[in-house]
């Protein structure tokens, strides 16, 4: 569910570690590149914390989330957030298994953010410099997915820093899915300008709308260097807001056509070739909500499927 004031703010204006580099393999990629299976398998646990996050706080906090939670081990849950309307549903965590700090984002209804972020009037605002310092003139992003993100940053960078002085860990992964994905992005650029350099950024979303224009784009690309986006099929989401209303995605884009075809697509959001998102669903109504949902590599993401 699309939270009230979210919605109205808009209107008015066991697992491995990827067996590879994403930062190496981007930088090096001029065309589109098919992920193995081993690769592609490899994305699950990812996948499986992004859909942990809209399971109701009580639950994950235990890590009692049926198999999003059973799925993964060595994770603690350390906070748990949000009302899943005002606030979406949040948890932070160490993952003992990945000597890693984990932050995963609940997303929303496509139906109702499609509708949301194909309006006319979205609008893009300066981000933050006090959460994010250091961003140059020029940048700009969505503003309710700034708004949203602001609510929670504080309480979340405290914690990571919290769990990162108490494992020593040097790495923070940062998770989510529709809505969810554009607050991950957007959490790990805030990590990168505000943890020492010595820890490492990761971020892997899904289904992630448009959050900023092409000078956040390039900024995010020169700061986030290990990021995948994950688009399933015909997902209409991730061609919203419109380029013409001045958005961009970064780079990282990772384009699932099956179960077993998986594309790797160089550049930012301009790709020509057909197995890209951009190509796959050159506006809305080319696009299907319902791959939004998945299976992404067999899982499905959003409330119905958290049990």
């Amino acid at each position: 569910m699309l939270f009230p004031s979210f919605f109205l703010l808009t209107l008015l204006c066991s697992a491995r570690a990827l067996p590879y580099r994403r930062d190496v393999l981007f930088s090096q990629a001029t065309r589109v590149t098919a992920l193995s299976q081993a690769q592609i398998t490899d994305l699950k646990p990812f996948t499986f914390l992004a859909a942990a996050a809209y399971c109701p706080p009580e639950k994950v906090a235990s890590w009692k989330c049926g198999v999003a939670c059973s799925s993964i081990t060595g994770f603690t849950p350390t906070l748990t957030g949000g009302d899943g309307d005002a606030v979406q549903f949040f948890f932070v965590g160490h993952w003992d298994t990945q000597k890693a700090i984990v932050i995963s984002h609940e997303g929303t209804d496509p139906i109702q953010l499609k509708s949301v972020l194909t309006d006319i009037e979205v609008t893009k605002k300066p981000l933050n410099s006090t959460l994010f310092p250091g961003v140059p003139n020029g940048v700009e992003v969505h503003d309710g997915f700034s708004d949203q993100h602001a609510k929670t940053a504080d309480q979340i960078f405290a914690e990571v820093t919290r769990l990162l002085n108490q494992t020593g860990f040097k790495k923070v992964i940062t998770v989510g899915h529709s809505l969810g994905g554009a607050l991950a992005q957007l959490q790990a650029l805030s990590l990168r300008l505000n943890l020492p350099s010595d820890v490492a950024i990761s971020s892997t979303t899904y289904g992630t709308p448009r959050v900023g224009n092409s000078d956040y784009a390039s900024f995010f690309d020169s700061k986030v260097v290990d990021f995948r986006r994950v688009n399933h099929r015909n997902d209409l989401i991730p061609v919203v807001p419109g380029r013409f209303l001045g958005f961009t995605h970064p780079k990282g884009e990772v384009h699932l056509l099956s179960d077993t075809e998986v594309n790797i697509c160089p550049g930012n959001d301009d790709d020509s070739d057909a197995a890209c998102q951009i190509q796959a669903v050159p506006n809305i109504l080319e696009g299907n909500a319902l791959d939004h949902l998945g299976p992404y590599d067999g899982i499905f993401l959003g409330t119905p499927f958290c049990a």
